[in-house]
């Protein structure tokens, strides 16, 4: 079993594995190595979606990045090199727009945007990605040509880049705040009314509004475009139709035009006071997941090119969308434990510095419970170590099952558990690791038609019992692991706090 984990979790941490991750990503996922005298470059990683654009293996750049140094445009080169330079000297993130040949010897726009990190031998390593930038460069040219437009262009050029750095500098847990943000600054932007992005359901049949915008004034509608079911409006539903299959925007001029067989969708829309709207798909992964839109109240005149700018917009979102739901799949890796899904020390330790910084400044307080499942090196001798991680798994179950959703529940390492606990003034914590360990004593045990006896010992302290309140979570861990070891040396399946042994 452990060998067969071994594996899994080496295949989790191989290249082939982040291929795959960063196959549906459109641009380029790169980490850059430059060295400390500034001699030798290479790409330690780079995403497979290079050969795609350029036609470079990225066993290449693995071995020096020349090969893509090579493709810059003259006129750019320099600039280049500048630029990384300079943010290797201050370690400041590395933004810049250069154009790259294609094998076809055009030249296109891309824009790189990394952090960068100094390592032990003074050498500099970026983490960051690449994406074609050349429709919106296109799209730049164009608006030039009309000194009228210029200022426009300049306008949301400068909106996109600025939005564009919040995206990129997204924080862990920040998503909902910067796609509220956007829908701010569109709206705001394009002078109209309502700005939102729903998200369809798997097969297709329920949209759900999950970020909306409303002029002030204007009623939000939110609340009520929750899991809204599409096939009670067939017009719409052919309208979703073409837009994941064919990718069409959505434009509706006039809501009084609409066909006789959009009866419904009139009804609803004009109740809504929406008299044009458009529509843009939204795709993460290739696939279409929902579609951004905005609203006018009113009649309206829209620019000839309305389509295409907010086909940027719904970019912008797609790439952050895509990004934002790759982080999450990595983040979870590395933060949850892979037998039990439980989260482990490494998301475990900030949580708990969280909850410390809180009870220094605002006076909240928290326990730590370490609970230990009893005898579990002697049920793996009796019953085997898959019957031992089936204990594991089941246990982790029911302490999901007991917690409440403000508690941190975490596999601490072995047959240890921890679970930190966010109190209220009514709250007892021994009443709450009461009930977890009666769940256990409770629960039939079954593995294969084989019963097993499984109880679990824990050790309770809260940031209350020490003299003050820590810097750091150790002093608690520490607290709670003494605990425990009384808990053991009495007997088991109790626990122990600051008032001496309970049992149960």
């Amino acid at each position: 079993m452990h060998h067969e984990q071994a594996a899994d979790d080496s295949e989790r941490r191989s290249p082939a594995f982040f291929n795959k991750l960063t196959a549906s990503v459109p641009g380029v996922i790169f980490t850059y190595w430059l060295s400390a005298d500034g001699l030798e470059h290479r790409y330690p990683y780079v995403s497979g979606q290079v050969m795609r654009l350029f036609g470079i293996e990225p066993a290449e750049l693995q071995a020096s990045a020349d090969v893509i140094f090579s493709i810059i445009h003259p006129e750019d080169a320099e600039g280049v090199r500048d630029s990384i330079h300079e943010s290797a000297a201050k370690l400041t993130p590395w933004q810049y727009r250069a154009r790259l040949r294609l094998p076809s010897g055009e030249y296109q726009w891309f824009e790189a945007n990394s952090e960068a990190e100094r390592q032990s031998d003074g050498s500099t390593l970026w983490y960051g990605q690449f994406h074609n930038i050349h429709h919106y460069k296109t799209l730049e040219q164009t608006l030039r040509e009309s000194e009228a437009e210029f200022s426009f262009h300049a306008g949301f050029q400068h909106l996109i880049a600025r939005l564009s750095t919040e995206f990129i500098n997204l924080q862990f847990g920040s998503i909902d705040e910067c796609i509220n943000e956007l829908l701010k600054a569109i709206g705001e932007f394009f002078s109209v009314d309502r700005a939102y992005l729903y998200e369809f359901s798997d097969d297709y049949r329920v949209m759900t509004n999950t970020h909306e915008w409303a002029r002030a004034g204007v009623p939000a509608l939110i609340e009520t475009q929750q899991a809204v079911p599409i096939s009670d409006f067939r017009w719409w539903h052919d309208q979703i139709d073409a837009m994941v299959q064919h990718n069409r925007v959505v434009f509706i001029p006039d809501v009084a035009g609409l066909p006789a067989e959009a009866v419904a969708e009139k009804a609803l829309l004009e109740e809504q006071g929406v008299s044009s709207m458009f529509c843009v798909p939204v795709k993460v992964r290739g696939r279409v997941a929902g579609f951004f839109g905005v609203d006018s109240l009113r009649q309206r005149g829209w620019r000839e090119d309305q389509a295409d700018l907010l086909i940027i917009v719904s970019g912008l979102l797609s790439g952050a969308l895509e990004r934002y739901r790759l982080e999450q799949e990595l983040l979870n890796q590395s933060i949850r434990d892979p037998l039990t899904g439980l989260h482990n020390r490494r998301y475990l330790m900030p949580r708990l510095f969280e909850m410390l910084g809180r009870a220094a400044r605002d006076q909240e307080s928290f326990a730590v419970a370490l609970f230990d499942i009893d005898h579990f090196k002697q049920i793996n001798d009796e019953f085997g170590h898959l019957a031992g991680d089936f204990v594991l798994t089941e246990f982790a179950r029911l302490l999901g099952m007991q917690v409440r959703t403000t508690d941190v529940v975490a596999r601490f390492g072995g047959e240890e558990f921890v679970v930190a606990f966010v109190l209220e003034e009514a709250d007892n914590v021994a009443s709450l690791v009461g009930r977890i360990l009666q769940s256990v004593r409770g629960h039939d045990f079954l593995f294969e038609g084989a019963a097993m006896d499984v109880t679990v010992s824990a050790g309770i302290a809260g940031v209350v019992d020490l003299p003050s309140v820590p810097l750091t979570p150790e002093p608690v861990i520490g607290k709670a692991d003494q605990h425990l070891y009384l808990a053991k040396q009495a007997g088991r399946d109790c626990f122990v706090d600051a008032s001496g042994v309970c049992r149960l």
